[in-house]
């Protein structure tokens, strides 16, 4: 791909996204989300390869669905009410029909099939921008809409998505399709709270963001797709090595580090609300994802590829650590000592 094409791409991408986040009538909230998804296609087949064609093809297919659903939607409220705004969804079965859009463009359970195989058919930069950037529209739309939306509905698909994202982790060995099962169990701790505290929603994504950014672009810098793969990348990359440590680590929600926050800040909140029953079991099934990042921890950084005679070594890479990943991973594990900074902004 030529870089003014790629220029192109990336900055339909910003203004689509921009677009979404800063409207308040359907019609362009629904022309952003277009763009988004016409722009980002092009950057998941770059590659042509048929696994890359397929994974496009899918995503173009459920993101156009979501897209009609949602239209579909903004205008059977408009037609009962005749508001176009984004937060005046009062009717029923349009806020029924919005909730199944925005699971189907964020892939929350049970809309989630599409997002591991897309993830799987895609370059990890292009997949970062998958998990991240294009998540960011669909979760505004969801966090504008928040008071409207059926809270019980929000709750069964929250802990569904975060059981289902834990159980089809646990037998993947490609990296993708981890980080993809991990995406789908994180929707469901934001949609969880999005009826009853949706800055916390929106806390939760950034943070996530943030460490999954990390996670992406340290194995883009070690070329790593597979767990077979990772196995070697010890004897590479040590420093990057213990960074994907420390960053899964957060990931995985343990204390003391960043991803620890909004989880703690999440049960808090569903206690709060006397959802204690719903606290615990959404806590408990993050303990099946939990699994898996420590079988990531563990093929990163505690296994080592065999020595035997005919095996070719390693060569030990002695490039400096790039600084962004630096920064990144710094924040992505230690931000909790500012959280009280952090909650005077939610």
């Amino acid at each position: 791909m030529t870089p003014q094409a790629k220029l192109i791409f990336t900055s339909s991408l910003i203004l689509g996204t921009t677009i979404t986040i800063s409207s308040n009538h359907w019609i362009t909230a629904w022309a952003g989300l277009e763009i988004n998804t016409l722009a980002i296609l092009p950057l998941i087949a770059k590659s042509h390869h048929p696994r890359a064609i397929e994974a496009a093809t899918k995503y173009f297919l459920t993101q156009a669905t979501a897209s009609a659903l949602l239209l579909f939607s903004a205008m059977m409220n408009a037609w009962h009410t005749g508001q176009w705004d984004i937060t005046q969804l009062t009717h029923p079965t349009a806020c029924l029909i919005l909730t199944s859009a925005l699971a189907m463009k964020l892939g929350l359970a049970p809309f989630h099939f599409w997002f591991p195989e897309v993830l799987q058919g895609s370059p990890l930069t292009t997949a970062l921008l998958l998990s991240t950037l294009m998540k960011f529209p669909p979760m505004t739309l969801l966090f504008m809409t928040s008071p409207s939306l059926n809270p019980t509905l929000l709750t069964y698909m929250a802990i569904l998505s975060t059981a289902l994202g834990g159980w089809m982790g646990l037998n993947q060995t490609q990296i993708r399709k981890i980080l993809a099962f991990s995406s789908i169990s994180h929707l469901g701790w934001m949609a969880i709270i999005v009826s009853y505290h949706p800055k916390l929603t929106l806390l939760n994504f950034y943070l996530y963001s943030l460490i999954t950014a990390t996670v992406f672009l340290t194995l883009n810098t070690i070329k790593t797709s597979k767990l077979s793969t990772l196995m070697t990348t010890w004897a590479k990359t040590p420093a990057l090595s213990t960074m994907l440590l420390l960053t899964l680590l957060s990931l995985a929600g343990l204390p003391p580090f960043t991803g620890f926050l909004p989880k703690w800040l999440i049960i808090q909140e569903l206690t709060k609300q006397s959802m204690a029953p719903a606290a615990t079991t959404i806590s408990l099934l993050s303990l099946l994802s939990l699994f898996f990042y420590l079988r990531l921890t563990y093929c990163a950084t505690i296994t080592l590829p065999p020595h035997t005679t005919n095996h070719m070594k390693q060569w030990h890479i002695s490039k400096p650590t790039p600084s962004a990943i630096a920064i990144l991973t710094t924040t992505s594990t230690m931000l909790l000592p500012i959280s009280p900074l952090i909650l005077t902004t939610v």
